[in-house]
């Protein structure tokens, strides 16, 4: 498939996902008033992301065996700097609040990240993520896995 088709796929794709997450979340607007407090004058809470799925559509695996540890990472990518190819073992997601990321897989599916967007990210897929602009990327980035469990597993 010719990557300008592949690329209209995977923007399609995305476009898709993005509308059926908004719509989701529309629908349950009134049910989660109070869970996210937005029954108190003065609280305001905006749901960036609640997907069962990666950004690329894969179905989340259930969570591992032991005991729970979240880790929040914040990442920040200088001008032009890339983080190698590599996957995660466990489940996270993140926001972007500063830049534009590009996230690449090894099998040529990218999103494109701009800031203030989330991003569920893939689970035991390849992948790698570049800043393709002149100012700094800030990620900052939420793992849920267990003791002892790698966050990050680097391509050889």
């Amino acid at each position: 498939m010719p990557d300008a088709k592949k690329d209209l796929m995977c923007s399609l794709k995305y476009l898709i996902i993005t509308f059926v997450l908004l719509l989701s979340q529309h629908a349950h607007a009134d049910d989660n008033r109070k869970h996210y407090y937005t029954d108190i004058p003065g609280i305001e809470a905006n749901v960036l992301i609640k997907t069962t799925t990666s950004w690329n559509g894969a179905k989340l695996p259930a969570y591992g065996e032991g005991q729970p540890e979240i880790t929040i990472i914040r990442y920040r990518f200088a001008p032009g700097a890339s983080i190698p190819m590599h996957m995660h073992p466990v489940i996270n997601a993140g926001v972007l609040p500063q830049g534009e990321l590009q996230i690449f897989t090894k099998t040529g599916e990218k999103i494109a990240l701009k800031s203030g967007e989330p991003l569920v990210e893939l689970f035991k897929e390849w992948h790698y993520g570049l800043n393709p602009g002149t100012e700094p990327v800030d990620l900052i980035v939420v793992y849920a896995g267990t003791v002892g469990s790698p966050l990050t597993i680097r391509e050889k």
